[in-house]
């Protein structure tokens, strides 16, 4: 917002500077017959028309984005650009059509002398000081409307000088030397306003270097966790750089590590482009994942699962074949379990073909409360009493029992023989739960095992 304050007050001090020089050349132009000074003098005139646009379009950039031009309105600096450069294309036209009938003309009764000349001076002090005054400008909080006026600026100095250089000759016996000039100006002022109208025109556009989005994809694709950038969408607006920028992260990213990636893509982004406003999309990319995260996700997201563990895939004779454990709810019946079993089934398949088969086996899922009304002393000591019994277990450790409604949730710590091995741990672990269930109805075992 503070720049574009900062604008409007450049361009009104550059706005009182060349409407100034445009009443000295057009007065000055008028006692001396001097076309060119009076061509000079109406491009003035122009050019303080040109900075009005261009201020009105400043200010009307600074208004905020609202419900109507949600990207905010730094594309009016653009179009008082464009306006400006098709005044001065139309104007230039003038000017070489009143040279060339000049030119034709027999010679004027009256011609330019030292007092054009100073009138001359005068202007081109005006275009030194706007010059110096946008440069700085520039340089320091930028604008399409602060350079669009220092090309108007340029122009007026080149201008006026050939204006000068046209009333010199005049002064030594070559009278044409003034519709001549006026004629080079002319011709000056139509190529510089069509390169001002096409540049303008092509931000109007939404055009943005080729080379701004190859930074922006280096910078994306360089961060840490990014598979692949995708999509890159980019548009200027005033001086604004809007983007949007689509990335392919890993498919079993979690949500909050994938915020956590966007977030650092679009502070690279910044860092390197100032004055930058990133939209960061991600999109799941299985290409590198593991086959068991693939089924992993694909199994969670089928409706009655509650739980999946225990995924592994193997390869036998050059087939792959899985293996899950899923939990449903413990209440439904079997023939209902088994619709999700092979629900399951046909999303892996359709997801990933190169599963040949995927075994499914299905266990009850208790939901238990955090709020158990009490512990079963009792059921504890029969545990203790039932894991006496296995010489493998070293040594018995803690063995919570906790009541809920019609549910006994047990957690028991088991220290063994640290050379077991894992599979044969499984085993016994399996065994003890079994053997617990039996005794023991309603009961959701948990059993750590610990190397002793």
């Amino acid at each position: 917002m503070q720049v574009f304050v900062q604008r409007t007050k450049v361009l009104q001090i550059s706005l009182l500077a060349i409407f100034s020089a445009f009443l000295v050349e057009f007065i000055f132009g008028l006692i001396t017959n001097s076309l060119a000074l009076i061509t000079d003098g109406i491009h003035a005139l122009l050019d303080s028309v040109v900075t009005m646009v261009l201020l009105l379009a400043a200010r009307m950039a600074i208004k905020p984005p609202d419900a109507e031009h949600t990207y905010g309105h730094g594309k009016i600096e653009s179009l008082g650009g464009l306006i400006g450069g098709i005044a001065i294309f139309l104007i230039a036209c003038f000017f070489i059509y009143e040279s060339i009938n000049r030119l034709q003309s027999p010679p004027p009764s009256i011609l330019p002398g030292l007092l054009a000349i100073v009138a001359g001076l005068y202007t081109i002090g005006i275009d030194i000081f706007r010059l110096a005054l946008l440069r700085k400008s520039i340089k320091k909080i930028g604008g399409a409307t602060l350079k669009a006026d220092f090309y108007h600026a340029f122009m007026d100095l080149g201008s006026t000088l050939v204006a000068i250089i046209g009333i010199v000759f005049v002064s030594y016996g070559f009278y044409h030397g003034d519709f001549i000039a006026a004629l080079v100006l002319g011709g000056l002022l139509l190529v510089l306003s069509i390169k001002l109208v096409y540049r303008t025109a092509l931000d109007l556009t939404d055009i943005i270097s080729p080379d701004l989005v190859k930074n922006v994809r280096e910078i994306t694709t360089s961060t840490e966790g990014v598979i692949e950038t995708n999509q890159i969408l980019m548009r200027r607006s005033g001086d604004i750089i809007f983007a949007d920028v689509t990335i392919s992260l890993r498919g079993d990213t979690s949500f909050e590590k994938a915020h956590e990636i966007s977030n650092n893509v679009e502070r690279n982004i910044k860092n390197k482009i100032s004055n930058s406003s990133i939209t960061i999309h991600f999109e799941p990319n299985w290409e590198k994942v593991p086959l068991d995260a693939k089924i992993l996700d694909i199994a969670t997201n089928v409706e009655g699962v509650k739980g999946i563990h225990n995924v592994s895939t193997h390869k036998t004779k050059g087939k792959t074949y899985s293996d899950l454990h899923v939990m449903v709810d413990r209440g439904i019946n079997l023939l209902s379990a088994h619709k999700i079993s092979e629900m399951i089934e046909q999303k892996i398949q359709e997801n990933i073909p190169e599963i040949e088969h995927a075994t499914i086996h299905l266990e009850p899922f208790a939901t238990v409360s955090k709020k158990f009304n009490w512990e079963d002393k009792v059921t504890e000591e029969k545990i203790e009493t039932m894991l006496e019994e296995y010489q493998e277990i070293k040594k018995i450790g803690r063995i919570v029992s906790l009541k809920f409604e019609n549910i006994l949730k047990i957690d028991i710590d088991c220290s063994f023989d640290g050379g077991l091995s894992i599979e044969k741990v499984h085993d016994l672990t399996s065994e003890i739960e079994h053997v617990i269930r039996t005794e023991i109805k309603n009961a959701v075992i948990t059993i750590h095992p610990e190397p002793n």
